[in-house]
């Protein structure tokens, strides 16, 4: 490799890896779609605000994680306490970003600072995501670890309205894909993303990569932003027919 190919291959490491510790740095990356804030639609009043892993209140992180105890556990099954483990270090750490779902009544959002103490607004919470900007095969991208909603705002278009956020969020940041794990086991939720919001299972998913499936009970899906990313993190078409 010559020295002029092999500085333009490092200048483009380089550039990916400002994206990354650019956006990992944000305060608040929902600060430019304030009109994503709110959401009102089928009896549902809610106020989304954003959140750092290392900035959550103790009240809080006890929430988030009694929701996803709630919504995950039947999915995993016996993997449950290894994997709630995991999570738990998964959520607290700095590079972790959230969108808090609160629901709003009276007219204003209980404790709509997620650093006070009060159990009685953190109650009111409806849903969080948890998501990250990092890299995926030398690919910038979005990681959405986590979407959970309380049971009562579920099948409400509010699942849908934070994913579509999520594009937003990573292409304001200059992201070149959303990727996100779903058990195989969770049949809603693969229809939800494949079917209605056009997902597709990725080249770096275990099904792909011939890791035996009683290893692997999860998929990894993508929606790509350029022809780049497309080429290096979907799989062809004749391979998605196959499912």
């Amino acid at each position: 490799m010559d020295s002029k190919k092999r500085r333009k291959i490092l200048e483009k490491k380089q550039t990916i890896h400002d994206l990354i510790k650019r956006a990992s740095s944000l305060f608040d990356p929902l600060s430019p779609f304030d009109s994503f804030r709110h959401y009102r639609k089928n009896d549902l009043s809610m106020y989304l605000e954003s959140g750092r892993g290392d900035r959550l209140s103790s009240p809080l992180k006890q929430h988030i994680r009694k929701l996803l105890k709630t919504n995950m556990e039947g999915f995993y099954g016996s993997d449950w306490p290894i994997q709630e483990k995991a999570k738990r270090k998964e959520m607290s750490s700095t590079d972790a970003h959230y969108i808090i779902v609160r629901e709003v009544r009276y007219g204003k959002p209980y404790e709509s600072s997620t650093r006070r103490i009060c159990s009685e607004g953190c109650n009111q919470i409806a849903g969080f995501v948890h998501y990250r900007f990092t890299l995926e095969e030398e690919i910038p991208v979005l990681y959405v670890y986590e979407i959970q909603l309380e049971s009562r705002f579920q099948g409400k278009g509010l699942g849908e309205f934070l994913m579509q956020l999520m594009e937003l969020i990573a292409s304001k940041n200059r992201m070149s894909a959303i990727v996100l794990t779903v058990q195989t086991s969770n049949a809603l939720a693969m229809t939800f993303y494949m079917s209605k919001l056009g997902y597709r299972i990725s080249s770096i998913s275990p099904s792909r990569t011939n890791i035996p499936t009683m290893l692997a009970k999860y998929e990894i899906l993508c929606k790509t932003f350029d022809s780049e990313a497309k080429a290096v993190l979907e799989t062809n078409d004749e391979e998605q027919s196959k499912d």
